[in-house]
């Protein structure tokens, strides 16, 4: 009878030990087995089931885990709808205030170097394009101006043809401005459309400007070559010239120019010479309300200048790399000098020398809040320090005045782009 019991008990324990292994199995893992005592007069049944208990527990916290894992996902999937929804209408009031998605800053992202464009920066709001809209019209009538002045001396009713038809095609850009300002003011929904408008408009200027610039050919037929000067009427990163022809490696230097400008807050970048590795080789810049800077290896001088009165000025300095001397003389009087500018460092050859606008890298990276506004004219390079009589010669347009022996100011040693244009210009004979 003992071993019938003991036979039984034996059973009853093998059974427990099979369910429990075929429970652990089904949850995965590593497990643990209790050996738990069944007392004689028990249920099998309900021992197992009293066993099975914890892996009971187990199976309803994974299944309120995966559910709780759902929700979240759900969220996290509706969130993102959300963000797209955002994300769209941001784009969609982005493109109407004349703002580029992505770009908090005030007045929009830079335009990328190279690009040209008559209406500016693309990215200004509504206000801020009138306003460059508005210049480039004025920019425009001031070159027809001059145009009618030349064909009234020259009889030419070529001329006088493609005047008036420019003239009126300004005059319905001019209408197209106040239309805008009016859509601006009264809050229209015309303003949605304004990528269009300006494309338009762009279109149109650009054509005006090829068109003047083929009658302006015309006016320079007979004009000495050295006779001329640069205009740049805007404050853009994609109007300059270029000079064509680098500079040689220099241990002293002189440089000469006339300048005319009324620009505020400063008057931008006259030139810039970047060479590889080294985009501020040779500047000068008058950026913000800063004065102006003669930039050697990077290194800054600060120059005693007051230019931007509207009025023709003549300007020069002079450098030498022996202990880094610096000269610097406004209408043929010195004005300032010091030392220790980049000493014992030559000017490097190989670079790119461009007019109007400041380099962050070679030849480009032009930003337009450094742009030069203004006439420009006479530019001289020399390779040597010039002496204070030469200088004044210069200044004082004496028969005795030299040219550059590096780069001389002539029509064919530069290339414009962008919208700057050339004008007669004879020193002297047309200050202020």
């Amino acid at each position: 009878m003992q071993a019938t019991k003991n036979g039984i008990s034996w059973r009853l324990f093998l059974f427990s030990y099979l369910f429990l292994e075929s429970s652990a199995q089904e949850f995965g893992g590593q497990t643990q087995f209790i050996c738990t005592s069944v007392p004689k007069d028990m249920d099998i049944c309900a021992a197992t089931l009293q066993n099975s208990v914890p892996g009971e527990d187990l199976k309803t916290t994974v299944m309120q885990l995966r559910e709780t894992v759902l929700q979240q996902k759900e969220t996290i999937m509706n969130q993102k709808e959300t963000i797209r929804e955002l994300t769209s209408k941001l784009a969609r009031c982005e493109s109407q205030s004349g703002a580029e998605p992505g770009d908090a800053r005030p007045g929009g992202r830079r335009k990328e170097a190279g690009t040209k464009n008559t209406m500016g920066d693309v990215s200004r709001g509504p206000t801020d394009t009138l306003t460059q809209l508005s210049q480039t019209l004025q920019s425009l009538k001031q070159r027809l101006e001059n145009l009618e002045q030349f064909s009234r001396n020259n009889n030419s009713v070529q001329a006088n043809s493609l005047k008036d038809l420019l003239q009126s095609k300004i005059d319905d850009l001019e209408k197209q401005v106040l239309s805008r300002v009016n859509s601006i003011e009264e809050g229209k929904p015309g303003l949605r459309n304004e990528t269009e408008q300006r494309g338009r408009v762009e279109s149109t200027l650009t054509s005006l400007h090829q068109r003047i610039t083929d009658l302006e050919k015309g006016q320079r037929q007979n004009r000495p070559l050295d006779k001329f000067q640069l205009t740049f009427p805007l404050r853009t990163n994609y109007m300059y010239a270029k000079v064509k022809k680098s500079l040689p490696e220099m241990y002293a230097l002189t440089v000469c120019m006339w300048l005319k400008s009324n620009a505020s807050p400063g008057v931008g970048t006259p030139f810039s010479y970047a060479v590889p590795g080294q985009a501020n080789e040779l500047v000068l810049i008058e950026w913000g309300n800063n004065p102006m800077e003669i930039l050697i290896n990077d290194k800054v001088a600060k120059l005693p200048f007051l230019i931007n009165d509207g009025k023709w000025h003549h300007i020069c300095v002079t450098w030498t790399t022996r202990d880094g001397v610096w000269e610097a003389f406004q209408d043929g009087v010195m004005r300032g000098s010091g030392e220790n500018l980049a000493p014992y460092h030559p000017i490097k050859p190989q670079g790119m020398l461009i007019l109007g606008q400041e380099q962050d890298t070679l030849g480009g990276g032009f930003d337009a809040t450094q742009a030069f506004v203004g006439d420009l004219a006479n530019f001289h390079i020399w390779d040597r320090k010039l002496s204070i009589g030469e200088i004044y010669n210069l200044a004082t347009c004496s028969s005795k005045a030299q040219v550059g022996n590096v780069f001389s100011w002539l029509e064919t040693s530069i290339d414009i782009y962008g919208g700057a244009s050339k004008w007669t210009f004879e020193a002297c004979r047309q200050l202020n």
